[in-house]
């Protein structure tokens, strides 16, 4: 005799797999600027665009207000997070500092396994770089930190990292519109492997200090460049 109970478990697990999947998209959306911040989510262009129902849409939607990418606001909706220059600046501090605590301690406890995933995954990387891929360049960096991360061997730390840096990913996506900080960030990237692969500790942490003073110093230059563009919308326009 069938089990009654089954087909809604099936369907749960069904409906929370795609949530998911939308959610990946969206976050992908909102990284890339594709969605920028402050812009408000029209749930049925959404579901047009991603060929899906309201209800993954809206269980992604609550995952992503948990990460601190969305804001969902009583009654009008999901709008993506915005951040003020104070909150940036903050932000960066503070993921500065687990960045070099992570590296530190990566340096201390990795396997040679695991600095030889990360000497693969900033080759892949550099030749995103030459081909001037910068989504895909994005993601095999994000790679790079979050092995960082994982071979400090710390949960509270890495819970911390991963909490915060979420906020804050579309900024390190857009610190890369500039060619030249981009080509810096590569080239502190290879520093970066340099003193993993020597296991020097103090080293790493200081190269990612600094290297997210600079996303921080790219990110705001970017801003303040929008803000000084001038407006040609004329008046009245919506």
């Amino acid at each position: 005799m069938n089990n009654p109970a089954t087909p809604p478990i099936i369907a749960s697990i069904d409906r929370l797999g795609l949530s998911a999947a939308v959610g990946a998209r969206l976050r992908d959306m909102i990284v890339e600027g594709v969605l920028a911040p402050g812009t408000r989510l029209n749930e049925r262009m959404l579901c047009e665009q991603l060929n899906v129902s309201r209800t993954p849409l809206r269980e992604a939607f609550k995952t992503l207000a948990v990460e601190g990418l969305i804001v969902l606001q009583p009654n009008r909706g999901a709008v993506v997070a915005q951040m003020s220059v104070p909150e940036i600046e903050q932000t960066f501090e503070v993921m500065g500092a687990l960045e070099g605590m992570s590296g530190e301690l990566a340096c201390a406890r990795a396997t040679d396994a695991e600095i030889a995933e990360v000497r693969a995954l900033h080759f892949e990387m550099m030749a995103a770089h030459a081909r001037r891929d910068l989504p895909t360049y994005y993601k095999l960096n994000h790679a790079i930190h979050d092995c960082f991360n994982a071979m400090a061997r710390n949960g509270v730390l890495t819970e911390t990292y991963q909490q915060i840096n979420a906020r804050i990913q579309s900024l390190r996506f857009r610190s890369n519109f500039n060619q030249d900080k981009w080509d810096t960030a590569v080239r502190e990237h290879g520093a970066m492997l340099e003193a993993l692969e020597k296991r020097d500790g103090e080293a790493l942490r200081q190269i990612l200090l600094q290297h997210l003073r600079n996303k921080r110093d790219a990110v705001l230059a970017v801003l303040r460049a929008a803000s000084q563009a001038p407006d040609d919308t004329p008046p009245g326009a919506p």
